[in-house]
């Protein structure tokens, strides 16, 4: 019996029995599309918070001091100790091989007002100029703000939070959370929104969240007393650096980190416990990834227990059609066929169980990816080699699920199998 003659009655059979057929490919359906499902969200997810965490250029540096228990991915929200003075900002300004350094930190505003429109609490980044060169953050309008100027920049999310759109030349007031004072300031810049908004712990929804920038001039008031200049300095929990090509990147980092552990305002500023980072775009886009990948293989580890199920379930029905046709595989024997005539029979109809299941499951599994990924705002990514990945998974259940019942089904006695009833 050849391949094709096999598959016709394999698929006859199938057919046949199209109820029990559907509850078959059922369970392996649900595997396939749940595996596939949590694999596109999973790399729609690393995708996403890579182009976020890492939107500035390859050679941008994030300076941070941390506790050993921290995460490695610098906060997008200027978070960590704040401990690097303007004194400190100065001086890594002057490393050999550093083009800018921008200083981050931010304030907490109770409420913004936009011609009688307001909306509730905001964070407002405040850094120098070269905040935006740093983060690789391109203008739709306007410019960037000027140190001691009552200006700010915004995205566009946060030009669009009011009843009316915000536009550049408008003014603005937000209200201090910490006192409730009332600042009122001028709106300088509009910028392309960076994609996400989540911080280190990636806890914030993954759709553009609007930003607001302001200079740390007049607005940011903490301050520390330097340990090198015994003055009065603002102090930032963040600083970021840009090397002059990403091939000193590597270099300026080891500078910087010579700099802080010699002769910086934060090592004395900063806990015993805590310790310097300076981390790069490669270090974060490799410490994201390694994250991701293990959340998304925990979460496809358990879609594949059902997987699992749905292959004993074509194991059980392919046992049960063994036992249907009995006395069919005895008429088949008695005039000639071989075992291995019987053997591919009913492993060729395991198999079309197994293919049949998966495909749907992996035009499910897309479907459902997404809908999820256009319900949190991901971007989608799916990789046609995962349909391809989907058909061999089919063959390998099938295979595995029908090898015993079709092996049990050959070895039939031919005089024991025309004899049952």
């Amino acid at each position: 019996m050849n391949v094709i003659e096999g598959a016709r009655i394999s698929w006859r059979n199938i057919r046949e029995h199209k109820l029990r057929s559907t509850l078959t490919t059922l369970g392996v359906i649900i595997g396939v599309a749940a595996v596939i499902t949590f694999v596109t969200l999973g790399a729609s997810l690393q995708q996403d918070i890579i182009s976020t965490v890492a939107g500035g250029n390859a050679a941008t540096m994030y300076v941070t001091a941390q506790s050993p228990g921290d995460s490695r991915v610098p906060s997008l929200g200027g978070g960590g100790s704040a401990v690097f003075t303007q004194y400190d900002v100065e001086q890594i300004r002057n490393v050999e091989g550093v083009e800018l350094a921008a200083p981050e930190s931010g304030i907490a505003a109770g409420s913004m007002t936009y011609n009688n429109s307001s909306v509730g609490r905001q964070w407002i980044t405040v850094s120098s100029p070269g905040y935006f060169r740093v983060r690789n953050i391109s203008f739709d309008a306007g410019r960037p703000y000027r140190m001691g100027e009552r200006e700010v920049v915004l995205n566009r999310p946060a030009a669009r939070m009011f009843n009316e759109n915000v536009s550049v030349g408008e003014n603005i007031s937000f209200t201090r959370a910490a006192n409730g004072e009332v600042l009122n300031a001028t709106v300088v810049g509009i910028v392309e929104p960076k994609s996400g908004g989540a911080v280190a712990g990636f806890t914030q929804g993954s759709k553009a969240q609007p930003r607001i920038y302001a200079p740390t001039q007049p607005y940011y008031e903490r301050t520390v007393s330097s340990p090198n200049l015994k003055t009065r300095q603002l102090v930032y929990g963040r600083v970021l650096v840009k090397a002059e090509s990403p091939g000193q990147v590597d270099a300026v980092q080891g500078r910087v980190y010579n700099y802080l552990g010699e002769r910086s305002d934060a090592r004395q500023l900063k806990a015993q416990s805590y310790q310097f980072e300076v981390t790069t775009q490669d270090q974060i886009i490799g410490q994201v990834k390694q994250l991701t990948s293990t959340f998304t293989a925990y979460i496809t580890g358990i879609a594949v227990i059902s997987l699992i199920v749905g292959s004993i379930g074509i194991a059980n029905i392919m046992l049960v059609s063994v036992t249907e046709r009995t006395r069919e595989i005895g008429i088949m024997k008695a005039v000639g066929a071989q075992n291995r005539d019987v053997l591919q029979l009913f492993l060729v109809e395991a198999v079309m169980l197994g293919v049949l299941g998966s495909a749907l499951g992996a035009v499910v599994g897309v479907a459902a990816g997404y809908a999820g990924a256009e319900a949190i705002g991901l971007p989608l990514a799916f990789q046609p080699v995962w349909f391809l990945a989907s058909v061999a998974v089919g063959v390998v259940v099938g295979v595995l699920a029908g090898l015993y019942p079709a092996w049990d089904a050959a070895h039939t006695d031919p005089i024991d199998a025309l004899r049952y009833e």
